[in-house]
């Protein structure tokens, strides 16, 4: 079921969105060549938690098909994708570092990711770090209300494949707010005769495209939670958290004065 957030509700959204966008810019800063990832989720966790938020994704996903997840923030190099579990794994000049982040304040939730380059990265890696990056600007200039969910996906997989890039099927963006994951789901792809969602002021939802340099399809790790493309190509991940508004939309995800 698709919830539409009171002003109160977005209140909380947006502090939480807030925490994100900081200790995405934090971890940015101090992502360079010989630091651990188990170093950058330290503190990361230490800034979401000195806002007065908790980590959203310290112990989210425990059942009996995977452990919980044990860190504060994944961190995605180079051909991992998305939830790749923070460690001893030490960054080296050239890698490209996803980083996905979620804080809860007050119970509701904000989620947000970027690739950082780490040292001097090759040119076609930054080619496609900044594909990524511009298919998640021109998806929220589609996004407004009454607009379908699948303008996303179209927007985002136009821009991508026009570029030479895929886009990642088995992963898609979410609804926010009381829960990390709600409804709707948002995918970077155009599927002709899915179900399609209208977008209605009050509607949060993170929009999040996930691309590789080769082809589209993915598997995961034996730790259950790191999500690599198949075919050992580099990827790239950028989200903003969203909300629809009566005359556009508002982002979230951004530290105060600055939008990119």
């Amino acid at each position: 079921m698709i919830t539409l957030k009171s002003e109160r509700e977005l209140g909380k959204i947006r502090t939480a969105c807030r925490v994100v966008a900081e200790t995405l810019e934090l971890v940015r800063t101090l992502a360079t060549p010989g630091v651990t990832t188990a170093y950058l989720d330290k503190q990361a966790e230490k800034r979401i938690i000195d806002s007065s938020a908790e980590p959203a994704f310290k112990g989210y996903g425990a059942s009996g098909k995977r452990p919980p997840f044990p860190a504060s923030i994944c961190t995605s190099v180079n051909e991992e994708v998305v939830h790749g579990v923070p460690g001893e794994r030490i960054l080296r000049d050239g890698d490209l570092l996803s980083v996905d982040c979620g804080a809860r304040y007050k119970g509701y939730y904000g989620d947000g990711a970027v690739t950082i380059p780490v040292g001097t990265v090759p040119e076609p890696a930054l080619r496609l770090m900044q594909v990524c990056r511009d298919a998640l600007e021109l998806a929220i200039q589609a996004i407004g209300p009454g607009k379908p969910v699948s303008a996303i996906g179209r927007t985002v997989q136009t821009h991508v494949e026009a570029n030479g890039f895929s886009v990642v099927r088995d992963l898609v963006g979410h609804g926010v707010g009381a829960s990390l994951w709600e409804e709707p789901q948002v995918p970077n792809f155009y599927k002709p005769g899915a179900a399609d969602v209208a977008l209605r002021p009050g509607m949060v939802i993170a929009v999040e495209p996930m691309i590789t340099a080769g082809q589209w399809r993915v598997r995961t790790l034996g730790n259950r939670w790191t999500v690599v493309s198949r075919d050992g190509s580099l990827a790239a991940h950028f989200e903003h958290s969203l909300a629809i508004t009566s005359d556009g939309v508002e982002v979230l995800t951004v530290v105060p004065d600055h939008k990119g």
